[in-house]
């Protein structure tokens, strides 16, 4: 079936949208901290024009607190395959433009798939983790999908290769699946990986 000029046109102005992840100003104000974007990211590790992306245009199915209107880019994870001295690398970049890259339903299913694929075609798996947790807004899916990832963590365990990279911040439940990994490597400058934030801690312990 042949598309018309304006059916590709709005095709390609939904893609650039995509590709923009949070917007060129939050993009920009990571470049001033130092950091790379999610794509940026992934682009840096892959040879040249070897990066395939999966699932780019999927979207979230969460309908409360504000969510069932509300773009998330790639739902704030990018996914996908290229070649690294020319073997073949499965990697996912959390996106911290997007909702500060937080954990969703489709988010930790974009990681499962990377890192099943990787199973699949005994490739190292490479995960640029940048994330805030959990997406609180999606209550225990967010919570089931962090289970997903964590099993998939012990399921590659000694089968491939997992590398971490703490790019930025990983808080809650996104540090806990560096541990489950093979290697960890932080960034000298804005890499942080703590179990929950002061603000949380401040509400438990009341200081």
């Amino acid at each position: 079936m042949m598309l018309s000029e304006k059916q590709l046109d709005i095709l390609r102005e939904r893609r650039a949208k995509v590709l923009a992840g949070g917007g060129e100003n939050k993009l920009q104000e990571r470049h001033a901290k130092g950091l790379l974007g999610a794509r940026e990211r992934l682009l840096a590790l892959f040879q040249p024009d070897t990066f395939q992306e999966i699932a780019t245009h999927a979207k979230h199915a969460a309908k409360h607190f504000g969510l069932a209107d509300k773009e998330l880019p790639s739902d704030g994870v990018i996914v996908g395959t290229g070649f690294v001295d020319g073997r073949p690398v499965a990697a996912f970049s959390q996106d911290f433009t997007v909702m500060g890259g937080t954990l969703g339903k489709m988010h930790a299913k974009k990681i499962v798939q990377s890192m099943q694929l990787a199973l699949k075609i005994g490739a190292p798996v490479v995960a640029f983790k940048d994330s805030a947790g959990a997406r609180i807004q999606e209550a225990v899916d967010a919570l089931s999908g962090y289970g997903e990832v964590f099993y998939n963590n012990v399921l590659l365990s000694g089968v491939v290769p997992q590398i971490a990279i703490i790019a930025g911040p990983c808080a809650g439940g996104a540090s806990y699946s560096p541990a489950l990994m093979d290697f960890i490597i932080m960034t000298k400058q804005n890499a942080y990986m703590f179990i929950t934030g002061p603000e949380v801690i401040k509400a438990v312990t009341g200081r």
